[in-house]
């Protein structure tokens, strides 16, 4: 079969003849339909993710742990936890039985690909409790995540959305999405410190924060009060990393802030996760939800996996 080569850490993978992968007892094989390419694949394949000893631990191998593809009956299904050397980006990977949902009809499978990056902004409902009418601010809203949290804090019935990101030009278009202020974080900390105070309004009720690092640990800090107050409660979802894995917290922006910090984690069930899904599902089949995708075939992987000219469109691999 034909796959997404890498042959040494940190490589780029290569468009290769690889051997079929054949099923074990409990196994079954999967035709693979379409494969979203995110950070988190790259950082496995370079050794640089905790998941790397469990997906990345011998070279060859072909990167991806999941996607969407066809069962040997033709049904179509959302599939994970892949055997290495096989990952997703292949003609054909293999699973353990079970490691896979059906995918609902009339969902195009690049766009079910996708969906993933939309169930992380509902855990402003399921992680911090988000009522219609309460303000969001999206950190990192220029991300493909980014870009969804916006729509779904919408969708939900966000009163206000604040949304942040380092380029002037993608920050308008986040607004056309429906964010009704954006704040340009590549400026300096005194300076991003007032456009998120200037910025709040009555207060930032639900934080969906992809960034992390030094902007949020700015706006940690900027939320502290000025003089004794009792401070409005601001939930924090911890979700991405994408500007620094470590911040400083000082005891002021928890003890006095009204600050609560949460990881995306909180409150999912496999309950709270199918109820989550299923809303996604509807808004997408009703094209209230839509997905900004870049289709590319898997003969270009080597070209498309060092692509950084996406600008919140996800990169989805057919082969």
């Amino acid at each position: 079969m034909k796959a997404a080569v890498v042959y040494e850490p940190g490589g780029a993978p290569r468009y290769d003849d690889f051997p079929d992968p054949v099923a074990a007892d409990g196994e079954v094989v999967i035709d693979v339909k379409a494969v979203a390419v995110e950070n988190v694949d790259k950082a496995i394949a370079e050794g640089t993710h905790y998941a790397a000893g469990t997906y990345a631990a011998e070279f060859p191998l072909i990167p991806a742990f999941d996607g969407i593809g066809a069962l040997p009956d033709g049904t179509l299904v959302g599939f994970g936890n892949v055997r290495p050397p096989y990952g997703a980006l292949a003609e054909k990977c293999v699973v353990p039985h079970g490691s896979y949902v059906p995918i609902p009809d009339g969902v195009d499978p690049s766009v079910a690909a996708v969906m993933a990056s939309a169930i992380t902004a509902m855990s402003m409902r399921t992680a911090a409790g988000f009522s219609p009418g309460e303000t969001v601010l999206v950190q990192g809203a220029t991300g493909v995540a980014g870009r969804l949290a916006v729509k779904v804090a919408r969708l939900l019935g966000a009163g206000r959305i604040v949304a942040t990101g380092r380029d002037d030009g993608q920050l308008r278009e986040i607004q056309t999405l429906g964010a009704d202020a954006v704040i340009n974080t590549a400026v300096p900390d005194e300076e991003l410190a007032r456009a998120y105070l200037d910025a709040k309004g009555d207060g930032y009720d639900v934080v969906v924060d992809y960034l992390w690092g030094r902007p949020t640990e700015i706006l940690l800090r900027a939320l502290v009060p000025t003089s004794f107050a009792f401070g409005k409660p601001t939930r924090v979802v911890q979700i991405g990393e994408s500007a620094g894995a470590e911040l400083a917290l000082a005891a002021s922006s928890l003890r006095t802030s009204g600050v609560e910090i949460y990881g995306a984690a909180k409150g999912l069930d496999p309950q709270t996760m199918e109820e989550a899904y299923q809303q996604i599902v509807t808004w997408t089949r009703s094209g209230e939800l839509t997905f900004d995708v870049e289709r590319v075939p898997l003969s270009d992987i080597e070209n498309a996996w060092r692509r950084t000219d996406l600008k919140g469109r996800r990169l989805v691999v057919t082969p």
